[in-house]
C-alpha cells in the first residue's frame, strides 16, 4: 500500500466511526496537480457533517500525526472540505452532494482525459 492509499484508509475508518453515509474514494491522479484522491461522504445533518469533518481531522492528527492543511465550510456545514494535501475530504449533506455530483464530474473528466490521450 502506498502512503496515499494508507491515508485514504485512515480517513475512511474515521468516517465509519461516526456512521458517515455513502463513502467514496475518487482517484484524481493525472487529472489535477492539487491532490491525488478525493474522499467523499455524506452526513445526515449540518451537525453530523461538522462532527464527521472534525472527527477525521482529530483522528488523523492524534493517531497518525497528519494535520490538516486547512478546512472550509464548517460554519454552515452543508459541505465541509478538509485538505490533507494528497487527499482531500469532502463531507456533504445529501442534497448538496447530489447537486454538485463530484463523483460523476471527476469520473467524466478522467474519461475525457483518457480519450484525448488516445488520439
Amino acid at each position: 500500500m502506498t502512503e496515499d492509499t494508507d491515508l485514504t484508509r485512515f480517513i475512511v475508518d474515521a468516517l465509519e466511526d461516526l456512521k458517515a453515509l455513502d463513502i467514496r474514494i475518487v482517484d484524481v491522479r493525472g487529472q489535477t496537480s492539487v491532490t491525488d484522491f478525493l474522499v467523499i461522504a455524506s452526513g445526515t445533518s449540518s451537525r453530523h457533517v461538522k462532527s464527521l469533518a472534525d472527527h477525521v481531522a482529530q483522528e488523523m492528527k492524534a493517531k497518525h500525526g497528519v494535520g490538516a492543511l486547512g478546512s472550509e465550510g464548517a460554519d454552515a456545514a452543508e459541505w465541509v472540505l478538509v485538505d490533507f494535501d494528497s487527499v482531500v475530504l469532502h463531507v456533504m449533506q445529501p442534497p448538496i452532494r447530489e447537486f454538485y455530483d463530484l463523483e460523476r464530474l471527476w469520473e467524466r473528466r478522467g474519461r475525457d482525459a483518457d480519450e484525448e490521450s488516445a488520439h
